[in-house]
């Protein structure tokens, strides 16, 4: 049985599911996959640990000061790396000391948090080309909604016009909140912390920057766009009032804060901002924590994606999809 060696970079709750999920799905690899799959190294920003023969779950729970960092983690020597460290959509790191680095030794590297993506996208892209590493990126493309994945296998061949969503779940909570309930979003964001749906500095998600951090990973990886975030016209919920809402609601609309990106005269045009919906338009029904993508092409139509799971579960499941596309291509040799 091949053995297959695991690294991850970055234990918050995202990377601690993860692991978890590994653990629960060493049987299921070795059946479907005929590997021998290990967790041989792991950190956070201050500790870390690592064992050549794998951890075990109560190692997890003993982490050792200092031992962390990239030249600990690849130190490991793992075939594949997972990064669910902390991100900054403006440096990419730390992020990307991990990942460019393991990309350049040739580990298949599956991201999850989303600063070195919109950072470095392209340039990671072309570093995985040359050293023959595979990059995958679904848990930073709004987690366990169908996204990346519906753009490179599901839409495979399609030229695609556009694509639009709901990528964020606390801001489409809020707006929810503050039509449904007519709250002002101040008291939606009380409510929203109340209840652990939010951080407590939601700032990024409500002015629009973790919608639009989604989107450009999404047209850079799935349109062959070459965007940075100064490209993206970005204008969040933090001015939206209810005086606002009642007048759309006046008219049969619902706000939603979309994300979208559009093949314009040979380039991309990409917008964030809150728009008023149509009552008849499925985004409409796409309420509280739920997200939606909708895909529009040339041959295939209108395609639309909707999905529930919450984080860090859903994040979780949605990286580890990435693992079985890896060793799916590494036990069966099809290509990606």
């Amino acid at each position: 049985m091949e053995r297959i060696n695991v690294a991850i970079a970055g234990l918050g709750g995202i990377g601690k599911k993860v692991a978890e999920l590994l653990y629960a799905r060493h049987e299921h690899y070795a059946r479907t996959y005929g590997v021998d799959l290990r967790l041989v190294a792991v950190c956070g920003s201050r500790a870390g640990r690592a064992d050549p023969q794998g951890l075990s779950e109560t190692d997890l729970e003993q982490l050792l000061p200092g031992h962390c960092g990239p030249d600990f983690i690849l130190g490991a020597e793992p075939h594949i790396l997972i990064e669910a460290g902390p991100t900054d959509i403006r440096t990419g790191l730390p992020g990307l000391d991990y990942i460019g680095p393991a990309l350049d030794r040739g580990i298949h590297s599956i991201v999850i948090s989303k600063g070195a993506l919109v950072v470095a996208g392209p340039r990671l892209r072309q570093k995985a080309a040359a050293s023959g590493a595979r990059l995958k990126v679904s848990g930073a493309t709004a987690a366990a909604l169908p996204t990346i994945d519906l753009l490179e296998y599901g839409l495979l061949g399609c030229e695609i016009h556009s694509i639009e969503g709901i990528l964020n779940a606390t801001t489409n909570y809020l707006l929810s909140a503050m039509a449904e309930d007519r709250l002002s979003l101040q008291d939606a964001v009380l409510r929203a912390q109340g209840r652990s749906m939010t951080e407590s500095d939601p700032s990024k998600d409500i002015e629009g920057w973790d919608t639009a951090a989604k989107l450009l990973i999404l047209a850079n990886f799935g349109m062959a766009a070459d965007l940075s975030l100064d490209d993206v016209a970005v204008d969040g919920i933090q001015h939206l009032t209810l005086a606002a809402i009642d007048d759309w609601r006046a008219q049969g609309k619902v706000p939603k804060l979309i994300g979208r990106v559009t093949r314009q005269n040979g380039g991309f045009l990409a917008t964030v901002g809150v728009e008023p919906v149509a009552a008849d338009d499925v985004f409409a029904l796409v309420s509280g924590k739920t997200k939606a993508l909708r895909v529009n092409t040339d041959v295939m139509g209108e395609i639309v994606s909707i999905g529930t799971a919450s984080e860090p579960a859903g994040t979780a499941a949605a990286a580890l999809k990435d693992l079985e596309h890896i060793l799916s291509a590494l036990t069966v040799g099809t290509g990606e």
